[in-house]
């Protein structure tokens, strides 16, 4: 009974631990780019309705803990994050 989200017919409660990778294991979130990725994974939340309780940028992998309304999948989120992140960083 503690934090739950509402829908227009739902109560919910689902929360998971993201975590993804770079190619390789190379270390290039840093600086400017960990900063502009961080954002760029605010705005794609927020425009989701994604809630991020807890989050980090390290220089080679990112985590999530999130809340997730359940008419969004967690395969289309990540297709989400990583696709506009990394197409946006690039250009």
């Amino acid at each position: 009974m503690q934090n739950y989200r509402r829908g227009s017919h739902t109560l919910y409660d689902l929360k998971f631990h993201l975590v993804w990778v770079t190619k390789y294991r190379k270390q290039v979130l840093l600086g400017a780019v960990a900063e502009r990725t961080r954002e760029l994974i605010r705005e794609i939340c927020k425009a989701n309705e994604v809630e991020i309780i807890k989050g980090h940028v390290s220089k080679d992998h990112i985590h999530l803990f999130v809340s997730v309304p359940p008419k969004l999948s967690i395969s289309k989120l990540l297709q989400y994050q990583k696709g506009k992140t990394s197409h946006k960083l690039l250009f």
